[in-house]
């Protein structure tokens, strides 16, 4: 079927539309040209209706034979799991439509904030976005916050205004918020007919009166505005003013130069049920959003750090590509979902797997040589085999054995590393344990598998209470990662976090050590007595010897030392390393036969106790700077949680754009779940980040 009788097809009912709906169910796409290429991401709040014009999309084309259903579990986008689970999208998923003869990449991302880093991976494989906007429901504060970052890079954007067939849909009030929330550049390229009767292009005026004049020409004065102070042609500006018919051809051709370059955004209605725009919107997508050629790859240099020349995304080029998505399939091993920037990868060909940056979340930095033995283009989880996939596109390589999201693709004979996009910082954590010992072995095979595909999963063994803890985006992200592990077969649990504290003495206390032994033979023999004095916070350990006369010669005194210190590691009351003390050796005696460095090792370890026993001890709690970015509406009510959390706020600071910078300590005990409430606190607008800063006397 042409292009043509694809977009009449979406448009409606009827032979046409039911050909389209049965149309090449299983062909694989693979694009032969970057410049028939387009990478978009849909994104938007959680519920505004991306998945379901995925499908629309989809069905329309031919891609799919019907649409699937959110609630059933059927829609290409949210094959996981934990998606169908939830009801809603975990993971970015890629679906390609054909659109005339252009591959059209759509990349579904996650609404929800614990997912992130998976819509940060979309963004980082696409060339322009979507924003999908409900009629119904009004723009969140991330949504918002997502639009800054585009903006900061320049990136194309069209807004959709899903849900048109809801019975509460407003698209005046839609694009009001829009333009609110984006600003005055969004603006409506089309308007809908009452009853969903079709769509009216406002540069084209109202055909038939499905729309009142006097709708279309409020809307076509700014629109006209917005393009002419967009467009190249100086003279467009006097001409317009002078009253002069500007060509519609011009302003079309203008206007698709705008919204490719990111400075002019159209606002497109829409309803997935019943493919309400999806015709324009697809004109839309191929016509006036950039290919692969019209952006820039990330910088890229060589495994020792040198920069190299920017990338072209020339399909003849040095390969470089980059892992945006992993998953582990029972069959296919490990698949990763890549995006060539530059190059092309074919099938049965070696390249090099580099991975660096992430160490910090238990992500090795690691490079290993591999072959593609499989390649394929994937529709949500199905996968359709390719020979290959030139620059620009997106792919699937199955059975990569050392592959994590976030790594760079090169030629084994060329290898290069990519810049890594930016990754949130997972600041929710939870502690997690096997039920048996065997399930703690499988856990910790199970782990690594599940940590390679989720980048913003940070994974960290407590040196101190020996817990294994997640470190996560949310609760919502947690579910996800637990669900993944009990999939694998390991039967798991949390446990409460406990809280790595610390003790020191309150005053000052003498320690006896005694240790002698004899039951015959070789004995052991050592005493030792000590003082012990607290040090200011941080002060750390001091060991200092006034023995006199040699009571206890110099190689025991360091004897003494390494039991003080092993005592503090295992600590003296509550089972926590002791800090901030100096303990100084001031008696002992020796047994010319008997002593030796393990009795005055064991007697340093009693002294340390007695003294204990007989002196206060201090618990400390581990305490963070925390600098929490909110916009200003919201300052004062987390300035008011923070006291409540026995936090102290140390100032205040502009942040970058627009909002403030709150500056304050915390204790680690009420960060535990801040990450959720703060997001509650700030209507999702709020983050923070968190550094250790010192322990500090715990409350009775």
């Amino acid at each position: 079927m042409s292009a043509k009788g694809t977009r009449e097809a979406a448009k409606g009912s009827g032979p046409a539309a039911n050909e389209a709906r049965r149309g090449e169910n299983g062909a694989a796409l693979m694009a032969q040209d970057p410049t028939k290429i387009r990478n978009i991401a849909l994104v938007g709040h959680s519920g505004s209706g991306k998945s379901m014009l995925v499908e629309a999309l989809l069905a329309a084309t031919g891609a799919i034979s019907r649409m699937g259903s959110i609630s059933d579990g059927t829609t290409v986008s949210d094959s996981d799991p934990s998606a169908v689970h939830q009801q809603r999208s975990v993971t970015l998923s890629v679906a390609p439509i054909l659109v005339g003869d252009t591959k059209v990449n759509l990349i579904d991302t996650p609404g929800y904030t614990d997912f992130t880093g998976e819509l940060r991976a979309g963004l980082r494989a696409a060339d322009a976005a979507l924003f999908v906007v409900s009629a119904v429901d009004g723009i969140d504060g991330a949504t918002v916050a997502l639009w800054g970052e585009c903006e900061k890079i320049r990136l194309p954007r069209v807004v959709v205004v899903s849900k048109l067939d809801h019975p509460r849909a407003d698209f005046s009030a839609a694009v009001e918020r829009c333009q609110q929330a984006f600003g005055a550049s969004v603006l409506p390229l089309y308007l809908p007919a009452p009853g969903n009767a079709g769509l009216v292009g406002v540069l084209h005026g109202a055909p038939g009166g499905l729309v009142p004049d006097s709708d279309v020409e409020g809307a076509r004065g700014p629109l006209l505005e917005g393009i002419i102070a967009e467009s190249e042609d100086e003279t467009l500006m006097d001409r317009y003013l002078g009253g002069e018919e500007l060509p519609l051809a011009a302003l079309v051709a203008d206007l698709e130069k705008a919204v490719a370059r990111g400075g002019f955004f159209p606002v497109m209605p829409t309803a997935a049920e019943t493919g309400l725009g999806l015709a324009e919107l697809m004109d839309l997508l191929t016509d006036a959003l950039p290919s692969p050629l019209e952006r820039i790859p990330p910088a890229a240099m060589t495994l020792d750090g040198s920069v190299l020349k920017r990338l072209e995304c020339d399909p003849s080029g040095r390969l470089a590509g980059e892992v945006v998505r992993t998953t582990v399939d029972p069959f296919l091993g490990r698949v990763c979902l890549v995006r060539v920037f530059s190059g092309t990868l074919r099938e049965d060909s070696s390249i090099h797997i580099g991975g660096r940056g992430l160490a910090d979340r238990g992500h090795e930095d690691h490079d290993a040589d591999e072959r593609i033995t499989h390649l394929y283009s994937p529709v949500g989880s199905s996968l359709k085999a390719v020979p290959r996939c030139i620059a620009g596109d997106i792919c699937a390589i199955s059975k990569l054995a050392s592959a994590e999201t976030g790594d760079t693709v090169s030629d084994r004979e060329a290898p290069l590393l990519i810049e890594t996009w930016n990754m949130p910082e997972p600041l929710m954590p939870i502690a997690v344990e096997g039920i048996s010992r065997s399930d703690e072995d499988a856990l910790a095979k199970s782990i690594g598998r599940v940590a390679a595909a989720d980048p913003t999963l940070r994974l960290e063994r407590n040196p101190d209470t020996h817990q294994l803890i997640l470190w996560c985006m949310g609760e919502a992200h947690a579910e996800v990662i637990l669900d993944r592990l009990r999939n694998q077969g390991v039967k798991l649990q949390t446990v409460d976090i406990i809280t790595p504290l610390r003790e020191t003495f309150a005053g000052k206390a003498s320690g006896h050590g005694r240790h002698v032994k004899q039951s015959g033979g070789h004995g052991q023999f050592a005493i030792c007595d000590i003082e012990v004095e607290p040090l200011a916070r941080g002060g750390g350990f001091e060991f200092t010897d006034r023995i006199f006369g040699g009571a206890i010669p110099a190689t025991f005194v360091t004897s003494v030392e390494k039991g003080v210190r092993a005592q503090m590691l295992k600590g003296v009351s509550a089972g926590f390393p002791v800090v901030d003390i100096k303990v100084t050796l001031v008696g002992g005696k020796t047994h010319s036969v008997d002593s030796s460095d393990a009795a005055f090792q064991a007697a340093g370890a009693l002294a340390l106790r007695e003294a204990a026993a007989a002196a206060k001890i201090q618990l400390l709690e581990p305490v963070s700077s925390v600098v929490i970015s909110v916009p200003e509406e919201y300052v004062g009510a987390v300035m008011s949680d923070l006291s409540g959390r026995r936090g102290r706020v140390n100032g205040t600071n502009a942040a970058e754009g627009e909002g403030t910078e709150i500056l304050a300590e915390v204790p680690d005990q009420e960060l535990l779940r801040y990450a959720v409430e703060l997001r509650a606190l700030t209507a999702g607008t709020g983050h923070f980040r968190r550094s250790y800063l010192r322990h500090e006397p715990l409350p009775k």
